[in-house]
């Protein structure tokens, strides 16, 4: 039986725990497939994000920006679920960025379970948008994934 692959979906300022819980997935049994930028972190071991957004220096870079949202679509196109991993960011737990909205709406698209590691409460922006999209929240529990 082929293994299962989850698509890791986060806020580039998660990429460390994300590799930390693809780790963890793989020993779950499943096949973790993580952001382009995520694998070239772990390989460097540099994690500072606003060296790879350079487009904020030079608009001219958004390119960048375009090439890895498609490359991640791509990633969720051939993946069987998507887990969002959502820490605190601005002061915000449980964050969900516009960037990781559009890929669960992708992902809710094409039918694909999509699950998020942490609460979301009330205030979060994109709160409506998470649960509109049926995710199912996993409460920081990943054996409660089920693909």
């Amino acid at each position: 039986m082929q293994q299962k692959v989850i698509v890791l979906c986060s806020s580039a300022a998660f990429y460390r725990h994300v590799n930390e819980i693809a780790e963890k997935l793989e020993k779950q049994g499943y096949t973790a497939v993580v952001p382009l930028d995520c694998r070239r972190m772990k390989k460097t071991g540099d994690y500072d994000v606003m060296a790879v957004k350079t487009w904020y220096e030079n608009p001219e870079d958004f390119h960048k920006k375009a090439f890895y949202i498609e490359d991640h679509f791509k990633e969720i196109e051939k993946g069987d679920a998507v887990l969002v991993v959502n820490d605190e960011k601005h002061g915000l737990p449980g964050y969900v960025g516009p960037n990781v909205i559009i890929e669960m709406g992708l992902a809710f698209y094409l039918k694909k379970p999509i699950y998020v590691l942490n609460d979301v409460t009330a205030d979060m922006p994109t709160y409506e948008e998470v649960f509109g999209l049926q995710s199912t929240i996993l409460h920081g529990d990943l054996k409660k994934i089920i693909v």
